[in-house]
C-alpha cells in the first residue's frame, strides 16, 4: 500500500504515518493562529472539503471491505483530534477577543442613552422575497411543502433510480425508523411533484425553501441552505420558453446587461438538461460567466408519476441556491458569515424591516 493515493497528495486512509503527519500539521497551524480570522482560514485549509483529511476520508468507501473498519477508526480519531484542537483554540481566542472588546468598547454609563435601532431582516430572506416578487410579477404562484419529506416525493417521483448515489446516507439525512422512508428533503423539487398532483394544468409555480444535505460547513457549503426552484407545465412549452424565462429573471436580478448561457448536462428529472451560467456584469474583478444552477425540460417519467400525459403537456424546471446567488450578487466571500447571527452582516445590506 502506497503512502498517497493517485492524482494528488492525498494521504492513504490506511497509512497511519501520513494521516498522523496531516493531523500534526493541522494542530500546529491551529496553535499558531493568533486571531479568530486566522483560525477561520486554518479551519478551511485543514478541515474543508479539499483538505488532506477530508480527501482521505472520502476514499474510504472505495476500500476493500476488510480495510474499511480500520481506516474509519483511524480517520475518526484523527479528525477528532483536529476538531478538539480547533474547539480549544477557538475558546482561547474568543476569550481574548472578549477581553479586548471590553477595553475597546467601554461604555460611559453616565452619558445620555441612545435610542435602540430597529432590527433587520436577514439578507437571505429579503433575497428570497425579491426572487418571489419577480415570478409573481410574471403570473406565477408560490408553492411550499414539508421539510420532512417522503422518499417517494424526494427521489422516486423525480426519476432517481434505487441505486442513485444521492440516496446514500453520505448525502441524505434519513429519519428513523428506516421503514418509514422519511428524510430531510435534499432539494425543493418534491414541492414541484406535490404541485403537479394538487393543481390543474397549466402550472406555473416557484418553490423556495430550506433544504438539507450532509455537507461539511465551510466557506462554500453548509448542511442547511435555501433553494428556489421553478416549474412550468403547459401545452407546447419548449427550451425556448425556458431560456426566455431565465433570461428575463437574470436581467431583473443583475441588470439589463446580464445574459445567460446553457451548457448540456444530466439530471434525472429533466431531459434534455443544462447547466445555467450567468454573465454577471457587476462581478468583483470585472464581468464574467458564473455557474448559477441547473435546468431543463421535465422528464416524461416525472410527468407520468404525477398523472400528467407527456404526449399532451410538456414542462420546464430550474433551480438555484439562494446562498450562492447572494454570494456572487453581493460579493459575500464566506458562506459561514450568513449563519453566524452577527447583526453587522445584515447591516451591510441595509436595515430593511
Amino acid at each position: 500500500m502506497t503512502d498517497t493515493l493517485p492524482g494528488a497528495a492525498i494521504p492513504n486512509p490506511l497509512d497511519e504515518a501520513a494521516i498522523t503527519a496531516a493531523v500534526e500539521d493541522a494542530i500546529a497551524a491551529i496553535s499558531a493562529a493568533s486571531s479568530l480570522e486566522e483560525l477561520k482560514a486554518v479551519r478551511l485549509t485543514h478541515t474543508g472539503e479539499k483538505s488532506p483529511l477530508s480527501l482521505a476520508n472520502r476514499v474510504i468507501g472505495g476500500l476493500a471491505k476488510e480495510h474499511k473498519a480500520a481506516a474509519g477508526k483511524l480517520m475518526g480519531s484523527s479528525r477528532g483530534r483536529v476538531n478538539k484542537a480547533l474547539a480549544a483554540r477557538t475558546e482561547v481566542l474568543e476569550a481574548e477577543n472578549d477581553a479586548r472588546i471590553l477595553v475597546e468598547e467601554t461604555v460611559d454609563v453616565t452619558s445620555a442613552p441612545r435610542r435602540r435601532r430597529a432590527g433587520a431582516r436577514h439578507p437571505l430572506s429579503t433575497l428570497q422575497d425579491r426572487v418571489s416578487d419577480i415570478f409573481v410579477g410574471m403570473g406565477w404562484e408560490i408553492a411550499e411543502g414539508p421539510e420532512v419529506e417522503s422518499e417517494w416525493f424526494n427521489f422516486d417521483a423525480l426519476n432517481f433510480k434505487p441505486d442513485h448515489p444521492a440516496r446514500e446516507m453520505q448525502d441524505t439525512f434519513f429519519v428513523e425508523p428506516p421503514e418509514a422512508h422519511l428524510l430531510m428533503r435534499t432539494h425543493t423539487s418534491p414541492v414541484q411533484v406535490r404541485s403537479m398532483l394538487e393543481r390543474e394544468v397549466p402550472i406555473y409555480v416557484l418553490c423556495p425553501g430550506k433544504v438539507f444535505r450532509t455537507d461539511e460547513l465551510d466557506a462554500t457549503h453548509t448542511p442547511v441552505f435555501h433553494q428556489f426552484e421553478g416549474l412550468a407545465i403547459d401545452k407546447n412549452l419548449s427550451m425556448a420558453d425556458l431560456r426566455g424565462t431565465l433570461e428575463h429573471f437574470a436581467r431583473q436580478m443583475f441588470g439589463d446587461e446580464a445574459s445567460i448561457r446553457l451548457r448540456p448536462n444530466y439530471f434525472p428529472f429533466t431531459e434534455p438538461s443544462a447547466e445555467l451560467d450567468i454573465w454577471h456584469p457587476g462581478a468583483k474583478g470585472g464581468p464574467r460567466w458564473i455557474e448559477w444552477g441547473g435546468c431543463g425540460m421535465v422528464n416524461p417519467n416525472v410527468l407520468r408519476a404525477a398523472g400528467i400525459d407527456p404526449d399532451i403537456y410538456s414542462g420546464f424546471a430550474f433551480g438555484m441556491g439562494i446562498e450562492r446567488t447572494l454570494m456572487f450578487r453581493n460579493e459575500v466571500g464566506d458562506m459561514r458569515d450568513m449563519i453566524e447571527g452577527d447583526v453587522r452582516f445584515s447591516e451591510h445590506f441595509g436595515m430593511e424591516i
